[in-house]
């Protein structure tokens, strides 16, 4: 795989073997036990001070590498399928894969699950959100748009680029995709169990991992803040031009109408005055001008919001699945490992009150051998713990390769803005210092020039 992503093995290595649940019954931890130190990495050796050499942990990918994995389009096909309740298909179309398929939201939520079944260390894109009631059509566009964001930041991250289940999603074109997906998935467990460096992933970590994250996760929030609002002004903006080129638009139009009036004229108002004729002519001209700019200020309102806005609306769903990752680290395996570790400090001392109370052997064996498992089991928590910082380490420098991508953009939206303004604007030393725009000569000049 590009960029030292982890190879994967059918098998699960000993040492990640599959944990026993923790109890979800237990006590929360006493205010006068010790806190487990699980997010703290033990002190490291000398040898753990320096990467390994040739360290899959580091990634080697450069933006354009990344974009060029796969570009997919997501497109709305017209005729909503189903006899009663009618439902939205999608084409959605590889060009890594040379695929077309049909797929409809339920397909997308199903991929969606087994991804996180299968990476639940990784940055999981979310799907837009699903509509109970009727869906307008403004809705069902920011789906679609949606749903090609999230399928192309899936189609290029560099682990889930290389799995089964997305080629089974972008190239299947069978009856029932959702089951295959699921099948897919079965019994072969996640990430964490079909990877060979799993047991190793403490080694490759630097050992200030712990203060590394903190740094990452604060300044990621604030990136994803700041373009957050940067975002929603560029859709305002891109919201304006949109009603300025309608209104353009209609501006013209009503002027076209003017003048081509046909309403004949009384002889005893014009006074055999041609004004209204020429004034007339002149509208005209007018509608045509107001007409070039509406088309210019659609033109480029459309261009901005493919190339600035649907773009930062994709960079800010990659921050927001970092923060989701973040979240679902602390949550799930950290949490976890806590729990069974308040878990096994309970057993102690269980095992030490049934010894001081000299209970039967039985009973202290098999106490004993919970004990064992439950070591088993914090030996293994321990070692998810480990890999998801291992990911969470290659997850920050993924976002860290998507950062030029906003140069890219904000660079696009510049350009827009100055070209716009260019041609909305008028001639260099024509106006108004030069003769009129427009054939608005006399007598039309006269008619409106201030008395006195």
């Amino acid at each position: 795989m590009t960029g030292g992503a982890m190879d994967l093995l059918p098998a699960a290595p000993a040492a990640a073997a599959a944990e026993p649940e923790a109890d979800e019954e237990a006590d929360p931890p006493a205010a006068d036990s010790p806190a487990p130190q699980v997010s703290e990495p033990r002190a490291p050796a000398s040898s753990r001070m320096q990467m390994p050499p040739g360290n899959p942990l580091l990634l080697s990918l450069t933006l354009q590498e990344l974009l060029a994995r796969d570009a997919v389009q997501v497109e709305l096909i017209p005729e909503k399928k189903g006899l009663f309740l009618k439902h939205v298909e999608y084409e959605v179309s590889s060009q890594r894969f040379k695929s077309c398929v049909c797929r409809r939201y339920n397909d997308f939520v199903v991929f969606h699950e087994m991804l996180l079944q299968k990476f639940p260390y990784r940055m999981v894109p979310a799907l837009p959100p699903k509509r109970m009631l009727g869906a307008d059509r403004e809705f069902i566009e920011a789906r679609r748009r949606a749903l090609k964001r999230f399928i192309n930041l899936v189609a290029r991250h560099p682990p889930f680029s290389e799995d089964v289940v997305l080629k089974l999603f972008l190239s299947f074109s069978g009856p029932d995709v959702q089951n295959k997906l699921k099948e897919c998935a079965q019994c072969v467990g996640d990430e964490f169990m079909n990877c060979k460096l799993a047991a190793r992933a403490k080694d490759f970590l630097p050992a200030d991992i712990q203060t590394q994250f903190a740094i990452s996760r604060e300044l990621i929030c604030n990136i994803y803040n700041s373009f957050h609002k940067l975002r929603d002004r560029a859709e305002r903006m891109v919201s304006r031009a949109i009603d300025n080129a309608a209104d353009l638009l209609i501006f013209g139009k009503e002027l076209s109408a003017l003048g081509s009036d046909t309403t004949p004229l009384p002889s005893w108002a014009t006074l055999n005055s041609s004004t209204w004729g020429s004034l007339k002519q002149a509208l005209k001209g007018l509608s045509v001008e107001f007409a070039l700019l509406a088309e210019k200020a659609a033109r480029q309102s459309k261009q901005e919001e493919n190339d600035v806005v649907e773009k930062l609306n994709l960079f800010l769903d990659l921050l927001q699945s970092y923060k989701d990752l973040c979240e679902r680290h602390e949550k799930g395996v950290l949490h976890k490992h806590q729990r069974a570790l308040h878990k096994y400090s309970l057993m102690k001392r269980q095992l030490t009150s049934a010894a001081v109370q000299n209970r039967e052997p039985e009973s202290v064996e098999q106490l004993e051998s919970r004990i064992v498992e439950q070591e088993n089991v914090i030996q293994t928590m321990e070692l998810r713990n480990y890999f998801s910082l291992y990911c969470l380490h290659q997850e920050t420098q993924l976002v860290h390769v998507y950062l030029p991508l906003t140069s890219h953009i904000l660079g696009a939206f510049v350009s827009s803005q100055i070209q716009g303004h260019k041609e909305v604007g008028p001639p260099h030393n024509t106006w108004p210092s030069g003769p009129a725009p427009f054939v608005l000569q006399q007598p039309f000049l006269q008619v409106w020039q201030p008395c006195g």
